[in-house]
């Protein structure tokens, strides 16, 4: 793929990312990541369809509660709302050819700045929208899914979909079908709602049945229309416990699929799954994507991880290989992700104010999937994992047991059984022996 660059080169001393082999030392080279690569079945570009996070790597600027951002870019210098958004999908579009992906995602406001009224965010987002589907007609990048963001402004401070207020749930209204219709009109494959602030601070002024209903009714909208404009992608829903609300609906995997099949919306719905927000619920990665695997509602992911100091959503980027092949243990035996891919929702640290930190951090990232990939492959095809987990349930696939999984028996069948047998023998689950398994294919 040649490198997209617009009317100038923001990242001018960096040149195209390519794959170099595992004794490569050059830092803006692939060691792992060889996209066409087949790796059981498919290409690694097709097990990952990487994307990159518009709003960390082109909108954030290291701001936090104590300080303001540390980041200039380049793309943001015009004083012109409608120039900086053409600048800023320039250096987007360079930055990601540059990497070698195909894909982006992101909010409405990420594109361009909010307007002042529904009317002049509707025609900013038109505008901005027509550059990028002239870029991307000349290209073969895809967008992998849109959102709104309905969370930021201060309208949103008690919800969108849940919000107390009438008004402020059809505004919310407003604004997610114009960023649906922004995704469709992009070819956008997916759409995501990360509730930001869907949930509560206090249950003393807290309806939350009321909430969860309007919730629901907002969602069905949402999809009826995305239907109706001819959206035939998934919806994905982001769990998150909590922050910025002490409790958050979409809480995590069991959670939000207790809801959608609650709510009737378990057909058009599937999860976009983060690591950070996993272990603030209190889950490992693994569990959140095995849950949501487990009804089939395994979409999408979002690629970071969190501080082990720190109780927050840190949003840094993935580097832990042992996490990251436990979950791709998940993703490669349940079939792969539905109709996502993997998008790098992570920052750069607020320290980190050189552009090509940008680059470092996304190849680190894109090369820790794919060793993770290389190295489930070979547990898989070579050790005897399958085998063993196989083993420990085998008491299920004769007699007794299979006719228990088939719901052939009863209560009292089983309890005569047992009464056969006496003691059950104890069986090792070997834990520890399947933890040196994988530090032995980490090579």
């Amino acid at each position: 793929m040649s490198v997209i660059i617009g009317k100038k080169e923001y990242f001018k001393n960096i040149n195209e990312v390519k794959f170099e082999g595992k004794d490569s030392d050059n830092p803006l080279a692939y060691r792992y990541y060889d996209s066409e690569r087949v790796v059981m079945g498919k290409s690694m570009k097709e097990h990952f369809k990487f994307a990159i996070a518009y709003w960390h790597s082109f909108v954030n600027t290291g701001n936090d509660p104590f300080g303001p951002g540390t980041k200039e870019y380049p793309w943001s210098e015009s004083s012109d709302v409608h120039q900086r958004a053409y600048d800023k999908m320039d250096a987007a579009f360079e930055f990601i050819s540059k990497l070698g992906l195909e894909y982006f995602c992101f909010h409405d406001f990420d594109l361009i700045d909010e307007g002042e009224s529904l009317s002049e965010s509707e025609g900013r987002l038109h505008k901005i929208s027509e550059y990028a589907l002239t870029k991307m007609n000349s290209t073969r990048m895809k967008v992998l899914w849109g959102t709104a963001n309905l969370f930021s402004n201060s309208r949103y401070m008690n919800g969108a979909a849940t919000n107390p207020d009438f008004n402020v749930v059809s505004y919310a209204g407003a604004q997610v079908r114009n960023a649906l219709n922004v995704t469709h009109k992009l070819g956008g494959e997916n759409y995501v709602f990360w509730g930001g602030r869907e949930g509560y601070m206090s249950l003393l002024n807290t309806k939350m049945k009321k909430e969860l209903d309007n919730m629901a009714t907002f969602l069905h909208m949402a999809k009826d229309y995305g239907r109706s404009i001819g959206f035939e992608g998934n919806f994905f829903i982001e769990p998150k416990p909590m922050e910025p609300s002490k409790h958050q609906y979409d809480y995590d995997s069991a959670s939000v699929i207790g809801f959608l099949k609650e709510y009737g919306l378990e057909k058009d719905f599937k999860l976009n799954i983060e690591v950070n927000h996993a272990t603030l619920a209190g889950h490992t990665f693994d569990h959140e994507l095995q849950v949501a695997a487990n009804s089939n509602m395994l979409g999408s992911i979002d690629a970071n991880r969190g501080d082990y100091q720190n109780g927050w959503d840190t949003d840094q980027f993935p580097n832990n290989i042992y996490e990251i092949v436990e979950a791709l243990l998940v993703i490669v035996r349940s079939g792969g992700l539905s109709g996502g891919g993997i998008n790098f929702d992570a920052k750069t640290r607020r320290n980190s104010t050189d552009l090509e930190d940008l680059f470092f951090s996304h190849v680190g990232g894109i090369d820790l999937f794919a060793r993770s990939l290389l190295i489930v492959e070979s547990i898989i095809n070579e050790s005897e994992y399958i085998k063993l987990l196989d083993e420990r349930y085998s008491s299920f696939d004769t007699g007794m047991g299979k006719k228990f999984t088939n719901r052939e028996l009863s209560l009292d069948d089983i309890a005569n059984h047992a009464k056969s047998i006496n003691e059950p023998n104890l069986i090792s689950g070997k834990q520890e022996f399947l933890e040196n398994l994988i530090n032995r294919y980490i090579r």
